[in-house]
């Protein structure tokens, strides 16, 4: 056998070699909500060797984000997600009524498959220069605040309902919150699609006073446009966000990704998984892991959405469904 047939055989094998080896290669698409890339991004880090470890197998995960609710609606349109993972279980619950995900999808996981919740503050110009202290301070004439649309993602919608809690808490009347709320929007310059648009609103486009997000989105802010650039504000009271996970059970039938998307998920409720949302300024579920970062989680009173609203399901028939609460205290610029 001459020499360039043994050279044809050796590529051929290693070619071939090369095609198993990615035939056996699982990928996983995770559909997640928009301030949250930055913290997938080290949870994959981790997980790909913790699965080459515990499993034996090699795995690619990627990642898509975008506004919660749009992304919920792209999933059930047909984008293959192996998993999603939510910051609102209004966006789960309707992907499990669309048959996407299953119907006790919240019992699949500890802590009704949320591992990880947030709550909702502000952020500021750095030194604060209009003095904005309390949900009171964003309803005075000339501060402009920037939030997300209710409609397109969970952000907003914990936004507004931190808003309109935050007059309940008080003693006050759902008229009374409902009046505030109006008063709120009414310094909101545009809507933003997702939490990341609110915060290049923000921080790029220099638009506003004050930013309704979520407390992870203060390191995402620090990491990309440097420490320094903003103030944190908590408020006196806000709101409880849970962040649901699922399994996306028509995707994982198809490409075989079931053990694979169950293992991804229950990563997130492992020690390392938890220390890493803490590190993100998301708050973990673990209690050990959550008393460790105490002077990350600043104490605020937080409020869970049933408290108020029942559920996110019922707060979303009565306030974010077309003719609801927000379209009649909303009028767009």
């Amino acid at each position: 056998m001459t020499l360039s047939k043994i050279k044809i055989i050796l590529a051929s094998v290693a070619l071939a070699a090369s095609g198993l080896a990615s035939a056996q290669q699982q990928t996983l698409l995770n559909v997640s909500y928009d301030v949250a890339r930055e913290f997938y991004k080290d949870i994959n880090a981790a997980f790909v060797p913790w699965y080459k470890k515990t499993a034996g197998k090699d795995v690619k995960i990627e990642q898509s984000h975008a506004g919660s609710s749009a992304q919920a609606r792209a999933v059930a349109d047909g984008l293959d997600a192996d998993v999603v993972t939510m910051n609102t279980t209004t966006d789960v619950e309707f992907l499990a009524d669309k048959g996407v995900v299953a119907k006790d999808w919240a019992k699949r996981f500890p802590h009704n498959a949320a591992p990880t919740s947030s709550t909702m503050l502000f952020l500021v110009r750095n030194g604060n220069p209009k003095g904005i202290k309390d949900w009171d301070d964003l309803v005075k004439p000339g501060v402009q605040v920037v939030v997300v649309n209710p409609k397109t993602g969970g952000n907003g919608r914990y936004a507004y309902l931190a808003a309109w809690g935050s007059v309940r808490k008080k003693g006050g009347t759902d008229a009374q919150a409902a009046d505030f709320v109006s008063k709120l929007y009414k310094n909101v310059p545009v809507l933003a699609r997702g939490g990341r648009d609110a915060t290049t609103a923000f921080l790029q486009r220099n638009i506003g006073d004050v930013l309704i997000t979520f407390e992870s989105e203060v390191e995402s802010v620090n990491r990309e446009f440097g420490a320094g650039k903003v103030d944190v504000v908590y408020p006196s009271v806000s709101i409880r966000a849970d962040n649901p996970v699922a399994v996306v059970e028509r995707t994982v039938a198809k490409k075989g990704t079931a053990d694979l998307a169950k293992a991804y998920l229950n990563f997130l409720y492992t020690p390392e998984g938890q220390e890493i949302a803490a590190r993100h300024y998301i708050r973990p579920s673990d209690p050990a892991v959550l008393k460790k970062y105490a002077s990350t989680f600043k104490p605020i009173t937080i409020f869970p959405v049933e408290e108020l609203f029942g559920s996110l399901s019922q707060a979303q028939k009565v306030h974010f469904n077309d003719g609801g609460q927000f379209d009649k205290l909303y009028t767009a610029k």
